[in-house]
């Protein structure tokens, strides 16, 4: 079965990253070692501070939709529920 996955990235000064990925560990990986152009490149993005998984695609892509939406506010307490300390999980997922 296939799982998909909504994550956010975190770098060390608090930028934050919201992306989608049908393989959480290679594009973590591909972000840690600025193998993708663009945002997360330019600010040092690559911190894997969260993560959901989904079975469905189209509700992984909504859900990353909506999390885009939210207010900073609002993603950093979804974030501190589930990782208060704000840890990189990257470590933990290769594991």
């Amino acid at each position: 079965m296939k799982f998909y996955y909504v994550y956010i990235l975190s770098s060390p000064t608090g930028t934050l990253y919201i992306g989608f990925t049908n393989d959480l560990i290679r594009r973590v990986y591909e972000h840690k070692e600025k193998l993708v152009e663009g945002f997360t490149k330019k600010y040092n993005v690559h911190r894997l501070i969260y993560y959901e998984e989904y079975r469905d695609v189209n509700e992984a892509r909504e859900r990353e939709r909506q999390l885009k939406g939210w207010r900073r506010k609002k993603k950093l307490d979804l974030i501190r529920k589930l990782n208060p300390t704000f840890k990189d999980l990257y470590d933990e997922i290769i594991s």
